[in-house]
C-alpha cells in the first residue's frame, strides 16, 4: 500500500472545496491531522432504500480508512465495492455575528471519498481493528484478545484516504462593514474537548486502576492522545 503523497491541489473535483474555497486544504497532512483528532466519522452509502448516513467509530494508518460493524451491518455490506463517502468534523467554536445570517461555527473537516472494499484476511483485518481501536483510546494491548468467534462476528471495510481534501474555518465573525459600528455583540464561543478521569465498571472484579494508556488521557483532547502507529496496515 501507498501512502497517498502531499499535494497542494484536490486529488479530483469531487473531493475541491467550492464555498469558501480559500478555506480548502489538500496537503495529505492536513487530512491526516483532523482524522487524527476527530472521534467519528459519518459514513454515506448509497442503498436499494435510498441514501444512508451512519456515526461510525474509525482508525487509519495514513493510507486507508478502515471502518467495522457487526457481520450483518447494512451500511458496510451496501458499501463493499461501491463508491461511499465519509467524513469527520471537528467543532471548535461557535462564531456568534451581529446578525443571524453571519452565524457560523469554527471547524476542521475532512472529506474522504472512493471504493471501499472488505477486509477478509484475519492477519489485515486484526491489524485494521487494532488501528481503529486504539485510535479511539490504546487499550488493544491491555484487553482481552479479539477471539475467533468475536473475529467472525466483524466486518472490517478499507476506503482509500487518496481522493480527500480538508476545511478549516477558525477566527472572527464576518460582518458587513455597516453593522460593525452597530450595537450587536459579536465574537466567538470557544467549545473544548477534553477526556475526564475514567469511571470504574459497576461489575468490575478485577484491578480497579485504569490501564495507563487510559489514566493519561484525563485531562487531554482529542488531538492530544497518543498516536501508536506504526506505519501502513499490509495486507
Amino acid at each position: 500500500m501507498e501512502t497517498p503523497s502531499a499535494i497542494a491541489t484536490p486529488a479530483s473535483p469531487r473531493v475541491q472545496v467550492r464555498r469558501g474555497a480559500a478555506r480548502g486544504k489538500y496537503q495529505h497532512r492536513d487530512v491526516l491531522q483532523i482524522l487524527d483528532a476527530g472521534l467519528v466519522a459519518h459514513v454515506g452509502v448509497t442503498t436499494p432504500d435510498g441514501p444512508l448516513v451512519l456515526p461510525m467509530a474509525y482508525g487509519h494508518d495514513g493510507a486507508y480508512l478502515y471502518l467495522h460493524g457487526a457481520l450483518a451491518n447494512h451500511l458496510l455490506n451496501e458499501g463493499a465495492g461501491q463508491e461511499i463517502c465519509a467524513t469527520v468534523t471537528c467543532v471548535d467554536g461557535l462564531v456568534v455575528a451581529r446578525t443571524p445570517f453571519h452565524n457560523s461555527m469554527n471547524y476542521r473537516s475532512v472529506v474522504v471519498r472512493g471504493a471501499a472494499q472488505h477486509i477478509t484476511e484475519t492477519p489485515h483485518k486484526l491489524a485494521a481493528l487494532k488501528l481503529i481501536t486504539d485510535h479511539i483510546a490504546a487499550i488493544w494491548d491491555s484487553a482481552r484478545p479479539p477471539s475467533q468467534t468475536d473475529n467472525r462476528k466483524t466486518l472490517v471495510m478499507a476506503l482509500p484516504l487518496t481522493e480527500s481534501s480538508a476545511k478549516v474555518r477558525d477566527g472572527d465573525p464576518i460582518d458587513e462593514p455597516a453593522d460593525v459600528e452597530g450595537p450587536w455583540w459579536a465574537g466567538v464561543v470557544p467549545i473544548v474537548t477534553r477526556f475526564a478521569e475514567p469511571l470504574v465498571a459497576a461489575d468490575l472484579q478485577g484491578n480497579p486502576n485504569p490501564p495507563a494508556s487510559l489514566a493519561g488521557l484525563a485531562g487531554c483532547r482529542p488531538e492530544e492522545r497518543p498516536r501508536l502507529r506504526d506505519g501502513p496496515v499490509e495486507p
